[in-house]
């Protein structure tokens, strides 16, 4: 990949997710930035998702992770290339029968500047901007049909290339990315798939992998390790009873948020 060009000073604006993302914590921002402490070494986040947190905090060192290859791709590539990005961008035109040509496509198949522009305009131009995959991989949310959605966004792009280029990007498993890289002090900021509580959080509607009861009870043993070895750690979590039984060593706080990809409210939970 060629490296991004610096953006003017007019490109200089606060950063912002990039993808609208189901269970993102945009609308949780409030809530969970005053718990961050105000003096950490790194900051970690191993199930990146959209990156709200991450786009809001705006951290000098990071390390984000995921284990979606076509949303890695898109970050580094946005990081390295986001001229090219900007560039493909611009050929997208929001039709039906043009999106359903575009969704047709295998990503993998793609270049990654090809690839990265792909991700975005699904996302932009899809239903409600979801993000959802069937057990192969294959994107598979319809057309939105919405007037004049912002396809080229190049002032969000620019600014998110300037601070993806300051972090580590790494295509993983949380645990792997977690045990390789967590240091004393760090900062690390958990936001797995929810423990589903209701037929509307079936988190599995949103991703081909799957994440169950005994990974979250993985999870919560990685979470005790992070403490133990001096880590500062946020999670978030469904208001559920297994979550509470792994966590009640830890302080918890119920919050209230909309689900507004299935309409329906619920509480959930975060952890330190």
């Amino acid at each position: 990949m060629k490296a991004a060009l610096i953006p003017s000073p007019a490109h200089q604006v606060v950063s912002k997710p990039l993808l609208k993302w189901a269970g993102g914590k945009t609308q949780l921002l409030g809530e969970i930035i005053p718990k961050i402490p105000q003096n950490y070494s790194r900051y970690i986040e191993p199930f990146f998702g959209g990156g709200a947190v991450f786009f809001s905090l705006r951290p000098e060192k990071a390390i984000i992770a995921d284990n979606n290859p076509e949303l890695i791709n898109l970050y580094l590539t946005v990081a390295y290339d986001v001229d090219g990005v900007i560039t493909q961008l611009r050929h997208y035109e929001n039709t039906e029968e043009f999106f359903y040509a575009v969704r047709a496509q295998d990503w993998t198949k793609l270049s990654c500047t090809e690839a990265s522009a792909r991700t975005i305009f699904l996302n932009k131009t899809c239903y409600n901007g979801l993000y959802r995959v069937n057990k192969s991989g294959g994107f598979n949310v319809p057309f939105g049909g919405y007037k004049n959605p912002k396809i080229t966004d190049e002032v969000s792009l620019y600014a998110a290339s300037a601070l993806l280029r300051k972090s580590t990007i790494i295509c993983g498993d949380y645990k792997t990315v977690l045990q390789e890289n967590a240091r004393p002090r760090d900062f690390i900021f958990l936001d797995p798939p929810y423990l589903p509580i209701s037929e509307y959080s079936d988190f599995k509607r949103y991703t081909k992998e799957q994440f169950y009861e005994e990974d979250h009870i993985e999870l919560a043993a990685e979470v005790k390790r992070l403490h133990e070895l001096g880590c500062h750690v946020l999670l978030t979590n469904s208001n559920h009873p297994l979550v509470n039984e792994q966590y009640e060593m830890f302080p918890m706080e119920v919050v209230q948020t909309k689900r507004y990809i299935s309409c329906n409210g619920k509480g959930r939970i975060i952890s330190v």
